[in-house]
């Protein structure tokens, strides 16, 4: 793994109610940010906020297309961080989070 990221701040950034359901929607494939923000009822701009720090470390990318920013997911590398087998306990701690999120 890159060692040039915060694993915690990534899986905070993951675990985060609604950039989870942002990344959620990338699973299936590219989406624009405009597709997100109407999905999430936020604006672009916040949903480029909230997935910046993704952003700028490549779990998630960013490219343009027909003069729109289209964003899709690293699965491999955002698995990776999840399974990462010497942070096992990080990431459930992780799960938990998510867990108290949704209760």
């Amino acid at each position: 793994m890159d060692p040039s990221f915060d694993r915690e701040k990534v899986i905070d950034c993951m675990f985060d109610p609604i950039t989870s359901l942002i990344i959620a929607e990338l699973e299936n494939g590219e989406k624009s940010s405009q597709y997100l923000a109407d999905k999430s009822n936020i604006s672009e701009n916040e949903i480029c906020e909230r997935l910046s720090y993704l952003i700028s470390h490549k779990f998630i990318l960013e490219n343009q297309k027909n003069g729109q920013k289209i964003l899709s997911a690293n699965m491999d590398k955002l698995t990776k961080v999840v399974e990462d087998g010497e942070n096992f306990g990080a990431a459930i701690e992780g799960l938990e989070k998510m867990d108290s999120f949704l209760n």
